[in-house]
């Protein structure tokens, strides 16, 4: 007797009817995840710190049929979290996904980068991780159910890189966090701890970086056994997929969604 049931294949990578909380959601990871998460069925609280652009993803997804809302939060800031934590629950009821999206970076040589400069780093992409995670792991608690969390950070977590000694810092700090709250959580609580290490992925800010004419983009490309640089989209199913019941036996992992970027 095969010892799996149809009704689990089935239903293995749903999240329909869960509430996901996204952090980061006006930023190009952040609004995609979000969305995508909306069109899985899930109710989607969004938080950031701009709220005329967390206005703006509400009115387009409300549009397309997904049930969502927002709250503004800094994530570093404790007050700020547990009230954006409270406005969802008052909403949804609960929280059961948690998407880390928010990052922060300023490169600069250690010989010119000042200590505000490397704090505000780690708080945005270190310190924040921590408060997050600790406040709806106390929701998660509370509700008795478990849940999953998901925390993008980078392959920056693994390398060093020149101007980089905040964001790497911070990065492996967030890694090293994601190992922790696993045995803090899942075993006890049923609460499953990833984090998602990417590549950079096309934004605004790093547009620049998608002429593969450019110096910049030969070396990524160089690197890269995919052979080419990421879109926000390429990390969808790779969320969703440690949000659900698929990945019921995967916690404490740093998961490499990167085309192959540590392999070269």
């Amino acid at each position: 007797m095969v010892a799996v049931e149809k009704s689990f294949v089935q239903n293995m990578f749903s999240v329909e009817g869960k509430v996901a909380l996204v952090t980061g959601a006006t930023g190009a990871l952040g609004c995609v995840l979000a969305k995508a998460y909306g069109y899985a069925g899930a109710k989607v609280y969004m938080t950031g710190r701009n709220e005329a652009k967390l206005q703006a993803l509400m009115e387009e997804f409300k549009a397309e049929g997904i049930d969502c809302a927002y709250g503004i939060a800094d994530p570093a800031v404790e007050e700020q979290v547990d009230a954006m934590i409270k406005d969802c629950v008052a909403k949804y009821g609960e929280v059961n996904i948690l998407a880390v999206c928010h990052g922060y970076n300023k490169p600069a040589n250690v010989l010119e980068q000042t200590v505000a400069d490397w704090e505000k780093i780690m708080d945005a992409d270190c310190k924040s991780v921590y408060v997050v995670t600790k406040y709806v792991a106390e929701q998660m608690v509370k509700q008795g159910k478990g849940g999953k969390m998901v925390v993008v950070t980078s392959q920056r977590s693994k390398r060093g890189m020149a101007g980089y000694t905040g964001y790497c810092t911070s990065k492996g700090g967030a890694d090293l966090m994601v190992n922790c709250l696993a045995c803090d959580l899942t075993a006890k609580y049923g609460i499953n701890v990833n984090s998602l290490c990417r590549t950079v992925c096309r934004s605004e800010l790093a547009e620049w970086m998608f002429d593969r004419g450019s110096a910049v983009c030969k070396s990524f490309l160089a690197r890269e056994p995919i052979g080419r640089l990421a879109e926000p989209n390429d990390f969808v199913g790779y969320a969703l997929f440690l949000s659900s019941d698929a990945s019921n036996f995967i916690t404490g992992a740093n998961c490499d969604c990167s085309g192959g970027y540590l392999v070269v």
